[in-house]
């Protein structure tokens, strides 16, 4: 009877385990974005398999020249719906927008659409690597991104990178996705930057970013810390990465923060660094799997519920 008892506690206990298991999704892109949105599903965030065969979720339907679909964002809202947006164009060709689209399951999305985030600018190069935040006490969004803008930073020249970009971050507020602020100047740390992402953490807002500067060569990611999402921020941090890396991506798995990228050059791979404190970082690349020609995605906790429907869904 005793050990009945105990096999049945096992049993239950085993149950909850289950129901409590957490998955792990990263979106991304292949090639030059054309072929929309790929999804790699993991249960540690080390081995992470591609789902579908590796096809894409959501081909790039936006009523644009370029129509690509680079660098997938998405954030789950508190009402269970997922958002994301993306890089629509490189440069020029009206390059004021960026993507969006929204799903209840990851499978099927509402029609895309572009949002002008930066109409009402002049001289704006392009808008490279959206994201989204969700901003708890104002119960909005936070959708942040980086543009060159003609007339703007262009007086520090040792600051350039190719082509003499100059970008900053940017972004605008939502409730709905329908009606946006007036777009703000998000954060400037005094040099070329691009692909900020956000963790929110015990109080503060860390905004990780890359440092695009060239001369000489920097190409790699630093943080800064706000008391808020949108800052300000300071306390810029050193790299704590190689160089010819972009695409952060940052997310907490049980004791340790992980900040993915992207290695563009050669070799190409994916990889991460790990960090306990926030302050000493491990490079744990060699330990990692990554679907072959991955680029720079984001990456989410998702339920049991919504990786059974994924995985299914191949």
């Amino acid at each position: 009877m005793k050990t009945r008892l105990l096999f049945l506690l096992l049993l239950c206990s085993l149950a909850t385990f289950a129901q409590k298991k957490s998955y792990y999704l990263f979106t991304s892109f292949r090639g030059n974005g054309q072929d929309g949105l790929h999804l790699a599903l993991s249960e540690d965030g080390y081995q992470w398999k591609a789902l579908k065969n590796d096809e894409s979720f959501l081909k790039p339907q936006i009523n644009h020249p370029d129509n690509l679909m680079r660098d997938p964002a998405i954030k789950q809202g508190p009402d269970g719906v997922f958002h994301m947006v993306w890089t629509v164009s490189w440069n020029g060709n009206n390059g004021k927008i960026i993507g969006y689209s929204s799903s209840k399951d990851l499978i099927n999305w509402t029609l895309q659409k572009a949002i002008p985030v930066m109409e009402k600018d002049t001289g704006v190069r392009n808008v490279w690597a959206p994201e989204l935040f969700y901003d708890k006490k104002q119960k909005d969004w936070i959708i942040y991104w980086s543009s060159t803008v003609k007339g703007k930073f262009e007086e520090d020249t040792t600051n350039l990178s190719e082509q003499k970009y100059t970008h900053r971050f940017y972004y605008v507020r939502t409730k709905d996705f329908e009606h946006f602020s007036e777009t703000k100047l998000f954060y400037d740390p005094g040099f070329n930057c691009i692909d900020a992402t956000l963790l929110e953490e015990k109080g503060k807002f860390y905004l990780f970013l890359k440092d695009e500067r060239l001369k000489p060569v920097k190409k790699n990611l630093r943080f800064a810390i706000g008391e808020t999402p949108t800052g300000p921020f300071k306390n810029l941090s050193e790299a704590f990465t190689i160089s010819w890396v972009e695409g952060p991506s940052v997310i907490k798995i049980d004791d340790y923060y992980y900040v993915y990228f992207d290695h563009y050059t050669k070799p190409h791979y994916y990889g991460a660094y790990r960090s306990k404190d926030l302050n000493d970082w491990q490079e744990v690349s060699a330990q990692m799997s990554f679907p072959k020609g991955m680029r720079h995605g984001s990456v989410i906790k998702i339920s049991k519920e919504v990786a059974r429907k994924l995985t299914d869904a191949q």
